[in-house]
């Protein structure tokens, strides 16, 4: 999520700076954490700063972005790697000026999704007021596809800016793919503290987490986003409380990584959050202070084995 996914995210779960947290606690009264990348795919710069946040850090899961043009090089990574953690960010939109990418799907086959220059529509709500559900469906269902087909051992689905869970439709596609395709979804399973999210998403997405307890997909306690602009000790520091504070259950901890370089800075104006982000998930003393913590850092994987 980036641009300006801070209005975005209030209308999923959460707004940034806060968490969501459950009443239901892990059967086993231990506390976890998935320490999440999104945005994969997007740029070198990302691919290379998410592989290094893996392999050097502590980054525990990361999503792939199908439609960007960067997505091959995190594909063949993914593949030569399936120990690793990738699921499919699935993206309904392109939030940038210059930088733009189109449907996987053929453009014919989802005319909704994009706009008059062939591109997806900027924004969540311009996918609010023209998006198809039956278009979003076959859009989503082909990104998970050619994900697959390039060989992504898929962990998970989630939400590029919660496109997908921007209207009860879309939501209840959203989660039929996971059914379909037998992988979870990002989801939280109490929304007493997403006040913004609307209510007729929120009523629905409340009925589907029975559905997903019903086919043994993970639903997860709490989610944390600090997509801000803070010094690197302090963002640190807040990413260390967020850890500490987890409660039992399952905390989702969505980072973005990346590197302050030219490519990242001629895309987005968050290439310096994006960087302090990679830096602290590599930093030995974070590492060594989230080991102390008592909280455990996990994949998808391993939640979905627990």
């Amino acid at each position: 999520m980036h641009g300006n996914s801070l209005k975005i995210l209030a209308l999923v779960f959460v707004v940034t700076a806060t968490f969501v947290q459950a009443a239901a606690a892990a059967p086993d009264g231990k506390r976890y954490v998935i320490i999440h990348a999104d945005d994969a795919g997007m740029s070198h710069s990302v691919n290379v700063a998410t592989i290094q946040g893996m392999e050097q850090g502590i980054v525990s899961s990361a999503s792939i972005m199908v439609p960007c043009p960067w997505f091959k090089e995190i594909a063949a990574y993914a593949k030569a790697h399936p120990e690793r953690d990738f699921g499919i960010h699935l993206t309904l939109n392109c939030e940038w000026h210059e930088y733009r990418w189109g449907p996987v799907a053929p453009r014919e086959s989802v005319p909704t999704l994009v706009d008059p220059e062939g591109y997806m529509w900027g924004g969540v709500g311009d996918i609010v007021r023209t998006a198809k559900a039956s278009e979003v469906e076959t859009e989503l269902r082909a990104q998970i596809k050619r994900a697959l087909e390039f060989g992504v051992p898929v962990t998970h689905l989630d939400t590029h800016m919660g496109a997908v869970v921007s209207r009860p439709d879309l939501v209840e596609v959203y989660v039929r793919l996971g059914i379909e395709f037998n992988v979870p979804v990002f989801f939280l399973r109490n929304f007493d503290e997403a006040g913004t999210l609307p209510k007729d998403v929120r009523a629905r997405a409340e009925g589907l987490v029975k559905l997903l307890d019903e086919h043994k997909l993970p639903v997860l306690d709490s989610m944390t986003q600090y997509y801000t602009g803070e010094s690197y000790d302090t963002k640190k520091s807040m990413y260390l409380k967020a850890i500490e504070d987890t409660k039992p259950g399952v905390r989702y901890l969505i980072i973005h990584c990346g590197y302050n370089n030219e490519e990242l800075q001629a895309i987005t104006t968050s290439s310096v959050i994006r960087d302090n982000d990679r830096r602290v998930f590599t930093d030995p003393s974070f590492i060594d202070a989230v080991k102390k913590s008592g909280v455990e850092v996990v994949s998808w994987k391993q939640v979905r084995a627990k």
